[in-house]
C-alpha cells in the first residue's frame, strides 16, 4: 500500500471547510472513495457536499 494526501474542502452551514486527509490505500481512487466514505460518516455529508481538489502519492 502506498501513502496518499487528499486535500479539498467541504460544505458547512457557514460556507465551506478545507481539509487534507493522509491515507493509506492501493491507488488514487481507493484513496479517493475512502476519504468520501469517511467524511459522509463522520460529518453526515452526500458526496456531492465534498470536494477533492487533489490526491498526491508520498
Amino acid at each position: 500500500m502506498s501513502q496518499f494526501t487528499v486535500s479539498g474542502e467541504f460544505r458547512t452551514r457557514d460556507g465551506h471547510q478545507a481539509f487534507t486527509r493522509s491515507i493509506d490505500a492501493e491507488n488514487e481512487n481507493v484513496a479517493r472513495e475512502h476519504v468520501l466514505s469517511q467524511f459522509g460518516a463522520e460529518h453526515n455529508l452526500n458526496r456531492t457536499e465534498i470536494e477533492i481538489d487533489e490526491v498526491v502519492a508520498e
